[in-house]
């Protein structure tokens, strides 16, 4: 029987998940410890879900320990990783344990880029579970707020702005929309719920830019129809407590200001002492090593991955999963003897839900375009797929999806006992 090789892995999104259960195949060759400073799987793609109200956060996570409870192999560590010793494939956490393997991967994700916008730490973000919880609360909290004192709605308690108009700034404007028209009056009865503003936000002159003009337009007819306004051709110039400044020199009054406007690799790309670029992401090969370090795999959102024509593949889950996948199977190649391959990815396309029946997905290499129903379905197919590995809620998921697609108006329960306080006395400007 050969060596048993160790490969400690840095992050359990879901390149770090990927490479881990691939792994956990080769239980006679391979030990692996799997570290990530939550303990649990955060399903980053139905975040905004979870702020409006539409799922619970236990509804997007899954206990890593639990996942992995099969497993004898897998060790998951609980813990911040301080710095990266590339060369010794060695990871020190903040509490100063250290972890070495004959192999490391990095698959420590991404983190919101708010491009030096000045009043950053005034945004909600939706990028973790905890930005979700967060937001939900401030969702819910300003709608009380201004119930109790109707005055409070000159002061932009019922203005939300979105800053982004990419799949996250989009999927949150058409599921806060359909929140305040179907789920809010029935909690809110005498609040003047018409002066609820949506306010999208972006730099572009396109909703979805990455997306075809079909589904521009489509998306845009959408949103409008729905009751979001969309400010495109401008940038969030200033964000305070109580107030945005666009580029155009409006000033909006709001309490809720969402950012949707990009990301860039996690914090630890630049504690890793490895090359960096677009995005602060770190550079890797065809194989998903680091160049001159032939042990390191970095995959998911804090790698640029190179395609065929040596541009980076997107940010996208499907895009880390995949990777981690390839990662493992070069490893386990590697103990055996055998060549490591480039990553060969399989395109599962794009995708955005707007809103109940409303749908985009442009599927495959070539992009073939579908709306409506149809859409909904692959979108379904392509989640429910990412939550491989989580079984445990991938029929409850289905199940909802299905039902939320179909149904007209049901009230949901909206629980208020975290909802944020505010203080309106908060604003410098």
């Amino acid at each position: 029987m050969s060596e048993t090789k160790e490969v400690v892995i840095v992050g359990a999104g879901f390149g770090g998940l990927g490479c881990a259960r691939e792994l956990a195949k080769h239980d006679e060759d391979v030990h692996v410890t799997l570290i990530d400073k939550h303990d649990y799987h955060q399903f980053l793609p139905l975040l905004y879900q979870v702020a409006t109200y539409q799922l619970a956060p236990v509804d997007v996570s899954a206990d890593i320990e639990q996942l992995f409870r099969r497993h004898d192999t897998i060790d998951v560590k609980l813990g911040e990783v301080a710095s990266i010793d590339p060369a010794g494939t060695t990871v020190t956490l903040e509490d100063g344990q250290t972890f070495s393997g004959d192999y490391l991967v990095l698959a420590a994700g991404s983190q919101a880029n708010f491009f030096d916008t000045p009043g950053s730490e005034n945004v909600f973000p939706l990028y973790s579970l905890d930005d979700a919880r967060r937001l939900r609360s401030r969702i819910l909290a300003v709608f009380e707020d201004a119930e109790r004192d109707p005055s409070k709605i000159d002061e932009g308690a019922l203005n939300f702005v979105i800053v982004g108009a990419g799949a996250t700034g989009t999927e949150v404007a058409g599921a806060l929309s359909e929140l305040i028209r179907h789920v809010l009056p029935s909690r809110f009865h005498d609040l003047a719920l018409d002066k609820t503003r949506v306010i999208l936000v972006d730099l572009g002159d396109t909703v979805l830019g990455p997306f075809s003009p079909k589904a521009h337009n489509y998306a845009s007819k959408v949103l409008t129809k729905d009751g979001v306004e969309l400010r495109l051709g401008t940038s969030v110039k200033e964000i305070a407590a109580g107030h945005v400044v666009l580029s155009d020199g409006d000033t909006i009054a709001t309490h809720c200001v969402i950012w949707g406007g990009g990301i860039k690799a996690g914090a630890l790309a630049d504690r890793s002492g490895l090359k960096q670029g677009r995005g602060g992401r770190i550079d890797v090969q065809a194989d998903l090593t680091v160049a001159d370090q032939p042990n390191v795999y970095v995959v998911g959102d804090i790698a640029n991955i190179p395609d065929a024509k040596g541009n980076a593949f997107p940010q996208l889950g499907s895009v880390a999963l995949q990777a981690g996948v390839w990662a493992a199977k070069n490893i386990a190649a590697d103990i055996h003897g055998e060549p490591r391959t480039p990553f060969a990815y399989h395109d599962k396309g794009i995708m955005a839900m707007i809103g109940r029946n409303a749908a985009i997905a442009e599927m495959g290499e070539h992009r073939h375009e579908l709306h409506g129903p149809v859409a909904f379905a692959a979108w379904l197919g392509v989640h429910a797929w990412l939550m491989s590995g989580t079984r445990q809620r991938v029929d409850a998921f289905i199940s909802w999806s299905w039902d939320y697609f179909r149904r007209i108006d049901e009230p949901e329960e909206l629980d208020s006992s975290d909802a944020a306080h505010i203080d309106w006395g908060d604003d410098d400007g």
